[in-house]
């Protein structure tokens, strides 16, 4: 029994859900979308589906990244300890909790429409390649926004059966808004980052790193701010975003000297900027 629950311990580890803050940065985008789709009258079906299979789907990603980085990740003073890179669980465990966490996920989506499995397909090829990407792409934060958030197009097709403009656009908003907050985790392991030879944001960005985080708060924030507009949200809307605003101002305080875990604490306050948005629309829906 104690080797089981030891197991256990390190398999939980190995998909960070003792570290939700991953699991939260795909949520809040993803309920905006369904709220939004919805014109704020979700199926809870659909909320419990979507939550589930954002914890799930971001469970198996932390899997598979860690297998992937299982040789770099021993370089790094932060990852060294990981159960795959510490060798307390073998590669083939790790990628086997990944496909039985994909499954498991892909079996939440099958009372839903076609589309909304097809887009999953697209999800999971998106999300099991970009740990890759770091070996090759300049801005691999890009990439992430993309697997982070696809949970978004498949909200709306769940709700609509069709994957609008507004939702790309959305999307769109969580590329530059992941480019903004996975910078200021790389900003964290830059030094170790540039040893290894892993290509990161912070890398590539360089003594630019902290006036393009901010840009792409602010890129992300216009994009939200003229599709929730369009979508007849105001004065609670508004009000989610200018705390969100606020949130990245504060961010700025921390990244601005580029000291390490200050850069990490504006990361992990991420969760409260992207729940500030999201009650923004759904308090906007209730009142109407």
């Amino acid at each position: 029994m104690n080797f089981l629950l030891t197991r256990l311990g390190w398999y939980i580890k190995l998909v960070r859900l003792h570290k939700p803050i991953g699991i939260l940065l795909l949520l809040w985008p993803t309920l905006a979308a369904l709220w939004i789709a919805s014109d704020g009258k979700p199926d809870w079906q659909l909320v419990v589906i979507f939550s589930l299979g954002t914890a799930l789907m971001r469970s198996a990603g932390c899997a598979i990244n860690d297998y992937a980085d299982r040789d770099f990740d021993l370089h790094v003073k932060r990852t060294a300890e990981r159960p795959l890179t510490s060798g307390k669980i073998s590669g083939k465990e790790a990628v086997g909790v990944a496909v039985v966490l994909a499954l498991i996920s892909f079996c939440l989506i099958l009372p839903l429409n076609t589309l909304t499995k097809q887009l999953s397909v697209v999800a999971v090829v998106v999300a099991g390649s970009y740990p890759y990407f770091k070996r090759f792409f300049a801005i691999p934060q890009a990439y992430l926004g993309i697997a982070f958030g696809f949970g978004i197009p498949m909200a709306f097709a769940a709700v609509q059966n069709t994957v609008p403009m507004a939702a790309w656009i959305l999307l769109l908003a969580n590329v530059f808004w992941a480019v903004a907050y996975d910078t200021e985790y790389a900003m964290v392991d830059r030094d170790d980052d540039l040893k290894i030879g892993i290509k990161t944001s912070a890398i590539t960005f360089g003594s630019y790193d902290v006036f393009a985080v901010m840009l792409c708060y602010a890129l992300s924030f216009v994009l939200i701010a003229l599709t929730g507009w369009q979508f007849g949200l105001r004065t609670w809307f508004l009000a989610g975003m200018g705390v969100a605003v606020g949130f990245s101002l504060y961010h700025y305080t921390l990244i601005r000297e580029r000291e390490r875990m200050a850069c990490f604490a504006a990361f992990i306050n991420n969760n409260w900027l992207g729940a500030a948005i999201f009650a923004g629309i759904a308090i906007d829906y209730a009142v109407k």
